[in-house]
């Protein structure tokens, strides 16, 4: 195979990976791009294209930031827009999986007892406030860096989005499924390449996205506190299910926007 026809290969594999992802993690009309992912697609290696896809979602919204300040719609009510986008964009995906993971691990007295109840659709008390406080949080810390500037809060959020992804996937690739069943067991964690791929990627938008708008010091504080909410989040559904689920990655990822928009409100 020639250079070139490798390059061409590679190229075309980044593709379909990025169609999945977004297949996976967005309710984007892929169908009306004519960019349907075929068969089931092996997330071992096309998560590594789950930062890229959090960009998307996070420049979608980022939009909405810019759009609705140059409407003269109030800072707050622009920003909850676009926490509001976020959520259309996604099907509300990750807030579910939050909501679950606080409910279990709140009202289950034994692992067994915490899976169950994350099962469940019904939503408890553990997993309103949690809920509420996601996007409370979201909303204020956006809020925040409007005095900077809309473009620098959508250029915020476009990071925060991406490092969310790949801090899912330090989840989906450090813990063993906590069942026997489940998309979190039958897709297997993303392998090791993969893995790797996606924290560059989001490092590297992360600095491209906050360094030149709003300072190195508020790019680290929000990549290093979105890092420790991860690690915690790890060791901590270790102790109480003993690995991860899909309710657990979603939770993570709302943990990691979170944690990286606080940190990078609090440094500016």
């Amino acid at each position: 195979m020639t250079a070139d026809n490798r390059l061409r290969a590679q190229a075309a594999s980044l593709a379909d990976d990025l169609v999945a992802s977004l297949a996976f993690l967005t309710r984007f009309p892929l169908g009306w791009l004519g960019a349907e992912p075929s068969g089931r697609p092996d997330f071992r290696r096309s998560s590594r294209m789950f930062p890229v896809v959090g960009a998307l979602v996070g420049l979608v919204a980022g939009i909405v930031i810019v759009v609705g300040a140059s409407l003269g719609a109030p800072s707050l009510v622009a920003v909850a827009l676009a926490v509001a986008a976020t959520m259309l964009a996604t099907g509300g995906l990750h807030e579910d999986g939050l909501s679950d993971t606080f409910d279990g691990f709140g009202g289950g007295a034994t692992p067994e007892r915490k899976l169950e109840i994350m099962r469940d659709s019904r939503i408890g008390s553990h997993g309103a406030a949690a809920l509420v406080f996601s996007i409370l949080i979201r909303t204020a810390a956006l809020g925040a860096l409007m005095a900077a500037g809309p473009w620098r809060a959508a250029l915020a959020l476009v990071a925060a989005e991406a490092v969310s992804r790949a801090a899912m996937m330090r989840v989906w690739h450090d813990l063993p499924a906590a069942r026997t069943d489940g998309l979190a067991h039958d897709t297997g964690p993303p392998d090791a390449s993969a893995m790797l791929t996606a924290q560059a990627v989001a490092l590297v938008i992360a600095l491209i996205a906050v360094w030149p708008a709003l300072g190195l010091l508020p790019a680290i504080a929000g990549i290093l506190l979105s890092l420790a909410g991860t690690y915690i989040l790890i060791l901590y559904a270790r102790s109480q299910i003993g690995g991860r689920t899909g309710d657990t990655l979603g939770a993570c990822q709302q943990i990691a926007v979170v944690l990286f928009l606080v940190g990078v409100a609090s440094a500016i």
